[in-house]
């Protein structure tokens, strides 16, 4: 990933803001309305809270990260499930299989926004034809005035740009369940991947 954010001293060092000790809030409404068939793939998947939230629902479930320090701590945790970790770059990650569901989380916002078409092209390179995306993207106006990113904000016009030709979007809404000072600032979308 082209990025000058060294995430794996970012965890050596406790420097994680985003880690929050547990799934996002609005997870678990996700996976009763939109259920994940397996294997469902987790990039960015940090410590790995959403990718067992996921194994618990009895599926397979992979878990990517560029960070070693991030894929050691999620591997510290007791299986709940049919989870692994690889430390891979999501847009290198080669598609020997290819995933049923993907779950979107920390990984599109934490990348410089002129990665996010790479970004759109691995994600629908990896999904099998039908599969399922499930997201939640950090929304602009996204970060204070006077912040930088990460995390960096996106606006539902560039998602759809990003994911029209490739997804049908089922669904859209603001996350009711959320971290604290992140409420009205995500979009949840549910997106199928177009036949063919």
């Amino acid at each position: 990933m082209n990025d000058s954010t060294d995430w794996n001293a970012r965890y050596e060092s406790g420097e994680t803001p985003w880690e929050k000790g547990g799934p996002h809030p609005e997870l678990a409404a996700i996976l009763r309305r939109f259920p994940l068939a397996g294997p469902v793939l987790v990039p960015g998947c940090g410590t790995g809270h959403d990718v067992r939230r996921i194994a618990e629902t009895r599926v397979e479930v992979l878990g990517v990260d560029i960070a070693s320090a991030a894929v050691q701590r999620a591997e510290d945790f007791a299986p709940v499930g049919s989870e692994t970790y690889r430390v891979a770059n999501l847009f290198a990650l080669d598609a020997e299989r290819a995933f049923a569901g993907l779950f979107e989380h920390t990984c599109f916002c934490a990348i410089d926004p002129a990665l996010r078409k790479t970004y759109a092209t691995s994600v629908s390179r990896l999904l099998k034809s039908g599969g399922m995306f499930a997201a939640i993207f950090f929304i602009e106006p996204g970060l204070d005035p006077g912040e930088s990113g990460p995390p960096f904000g996106v606006a539902s016009e560039e998602l759809d740009q990003l994911f029209a030709p490739n997804f049908v979007l089922l669904e859209e809404w603001i996350p009711v369940s959320t971290y604290l000072g992140r409420e009205g600032r995500e979009l949840c979308r549910i997106y199928r991947k177009r036949e063919g």
